[in-house]
């Protein structure tokens, strides 16, 4: 169970809850990072290439936290020369935003939701015309379309319709190749690490997602649509799709970080419901 830095937490009444998530916080990096103790903070160090991991509060530390933590941090990030992210949940270790935002890092928050094991998955049509939805496999020819989509998406975040559409996929697509995405994706598929499921049209990723099951609680990560084809309800599909996936793999809690309010509700109609704020803290722009 983690030390906690507030007492108020004892009583939090999403404690155990929030237990659960930090031992898959803290566990889940270790499949894909080198681990460096920095007392009160842990840093996941990626190796080889791929998206770069971050820092977060040590398991089993109990004392607060203070802007020198953070900076002995970062003056490690920096001599490896990866980001300078933190992240971790606001109600378990309140005291590292202070130490975070005095240490010169700008905090994120965004909603921490659940779907509770008692709350049925939803029911969303697979298939509408001539999209499709379903689980993207390690051979399936769509899989480097549905690392890309994500990317689009978040390269216009909201949930407006945007510009980006299928013309500016391949580019995208590219890249995630020429960055080893797709061949580090099919290995994690292939040991059940990670699953992807993706609206699929006419052989072209629409919108999709990902899982990452771990001892009976999954994180739903990479919700993305691309911009143009937003509004459609591609992306609370695919989501239930990853639910229910999730679920036949034994998954008791399924959660996820929505980017804001307004995504955070899309997740809503699903069942899931907040619980926390998830922080992200990083260096200005």
């Amino acid at each position: 169970m983690p030390d906690v830095t507030s007492p108020d937490f004892d009583d939090h009444p999403e404690r155990a809850l929030l237990d659960r998530l930090e031992e898959y916080y803290d566990a889940i990096p270790r499949h894909g990072a080198r681990v460096e103790d920095h007392g009160p903070l842990t840093l996941f160090v990626r190796e080889g290439r791929g998206w770069p991991f971050y820092a977060r509060p040590a398991r089993g530390w109990s004392g607060p936290l203070r802007p020198t933590d953070v900076q002995k941090v970062r003056a490690r990030q920096r001599e490896l020369g990866i980001p300078e992210s933190f992240e971790w949940v606001a109600e378990t270790t309140p005291t590292l935003r202070a130490a975070a935002e005095e240490s010169g890092l700008v905090v994120h928050e965004h909603p921490l939701m659940v779907l509770d094991p008692g709350t049925p998955t939803a029911e969303v049509d697979g298939s509408s015309g001539s999209v499709s939805v379903r689980i993207v496999g390690a051979d399936d020819p769509v899989l480097p379309g549905a690392l890309a989509v994500p990317h689009l998406a978040f390269a216009e975040p909201g949930t407006h319709v945007g510009l980006a559409g299928t013309p500016h996929l391949a580019e995208a697509i590219d890249a995630r190749v020429a960055d080893g995405s797709v061949e580090r994706a099919i290995v994690r598929i292939r040991a059940g690490l990670t699953v992807v499921a993706a609206a699929v049209e006419h052989g072209s990723v629409l919108s999709a997602g990902q899982h990452q099951p771990l001892a009976g609680v999954s994180e739903i990560v990479g919700v993305g649509t691309l911009p143009a084809a937003r509004r459609s309800g591609l992306a609370r599909a695919v989501t239930a799709a990853l639910v229910a996936d999730a679920r036949s793999r034994g998954a008791a809690t399924v959660f996820l970080s929505a980017g804001d309010d307004d995504v955070a509700r899309v997740y809503a109609r699903l069942g899931f419901r907040r619980v926390g704020t998830a922080l992200i803290a990083e260096p200005a722009e």
